[in-house]
């Protein structure tokens, strides 16, 4: 937890966990898990939009507003709030395409589309269709061929986070000019959507096929050929949001295994008391406060657009990317063999923190992108 949070920003963080709590408890997360093909439900969305969850990144001429006048900031808590419940809905995908249409749309592009985002109406994925800011995600790729000062998308992209339940996708590409980008509504002529595996139980992933997709000059998003300043920015704010959920997460798993420990005896004594085991709560304890500094210092830099926020980024995700799931491990050795078990909640946290971990670089392209800043 970040003791430099102001009283405004933690009523913000208790909101939204109470909210978090009453709507949707873990046992909620698996009814959705199998009930809802979405895997979240959209006025439950929409609610959670009216709280503020997506106008952080949105300037309030565009019909959004932050706590603190600092929005990223704000935004992660949120984050690890949802962490802590592995809350569904498609918080990282909608914030990342809000944030880029407040900051290279047009007047025309954010009247159309940022107050559907901001309420909760419209849910956005964003299709990676190129490599971008050294990430590679390995899911395809999208030519965008010039035709009548717009574009004719083909080829096919994924995973993407909420891809089939998007209403509006930001493509990203590389044109003869450099990186491009477009917006473009999931209903459009040529989109074809199929679902696409993943292992958290309410997140969504699909592949986007996109066959002959007229683009038009107005769909465009920012200068044409100019756009890898927006992607490298978008992909920040999404490893950001995406390291603080799984600090949260690991920081609720570390809570009630310790709760456990105190509470399960063996030979007459809690496990807590055993020499061996507090070395090893010792050492998760270190891991899990560093992951909490890294994903602060990363925030902090991003959200102030620091000349070290990429490399701070890497850092953060290369660090909470290894770690996280082994803490998580260790918390399931240290319960026992009921910390295998589909019953126990260990293993919705164990999914939502491998997802979030091989997502938008894994942290061996996060350390490398850290070797390149370095001139290595």
């Amino acid at each position: 937890m970040d003791l430099r949070i102001s009283d405004d920003q933690q009523l913000f963080r208790e909101t939204t966990r109470k909210f978090l709590e009453s709507t949707c408890p873990l046992e909620t997360v698996r009814r959705l898990a199998d009930a809802e093909p979405a895997g979240f439900e959209r006025k439950w969305w929409s609610q959670g939009a009216e709280l503020g969850w997506v106008s952080m990144l949105v300037a309030e001429e565009d019909g959004g507003g932050s706590i603190s006048g600092h929005g990223l900031l704000d935004l992660v808590l949120v984050a690890e709030e949802m962490g802590r419940l592995v809350a569904p809905g498609p918080f990282v995908p909608t914030n990342v395409v809000a944030a880029a249409l407040a900051r290279s749309g047009t007047p025309t592009q954010r009247r159309e589309f940022l107050p559907g985002l901001v309420n909760g109406d419209t849910v956005a994925a964003w299709c990676l269709g190129a490599p971008v800011a050294g990430i590679d995600t390995a899911g395809g790729r999208v030519e965008a061929a010039p035709s009548d000062g717009g574009y004719v998308l083909d080829g096919v992209t994924g995973p993407v986070e909420a891809g089939g339940e998007a209403d509006l996708l930001l493509v990203t590409v590389r044109t003869g000019e450099g990186v491009t980008q477009c917006v473009v509504p999931s209903d459009a002529a040529g989109v074809a959507v199929g679902p696409a595996h993943g292992l958290d139980l309410v997140r969504r992933y699909a592949q986007v096929r996109f066959d002959q997709v007229v683009v038009p000059p107005d769909a465009v998003l920012g200068v044409a050929g100019d756009a890898a300043s927006d992607a490298e920015r978008q992909l920040q704010i999404a490893v950001v949001l995406q390291g603080a959920e799984m600090v949260g997460a690991v920081d609720r798993a570390f809570e009630f295994t310790v709760e456990y420990a105190f509470d399960r005896h063996s030979f007459g004594r809690p496990l807590a008391s055993y020499q061996a085991l507090k070395h090893r709560f010792a050492d998760m304890k270190v891991w899990l406060e560093a992951a909490h500094a890294t994903a602060d210092a990363a925030a902090r830099a991003v959200d102030v657009d620091s000349p070290l926020a990429a490399e701070l980024v890497s850092v953060a995700k290369s660090y909470i990317g290894d770690h996280a799931p082994a803490i998580l491990q260790d918390c399931v050795q240290l319960h026992g063999g009921i910390g295998v078990t589909w019953e126990h909640d260990l293993h919705l946290y164990i999914r939502r923190v491998v997802t979030d971990r091989s997502q938008f670089g894994t942290p061996g392209d996060h350390r490398e992108r850290v070797a390149v800043a370095m001139g290595m």
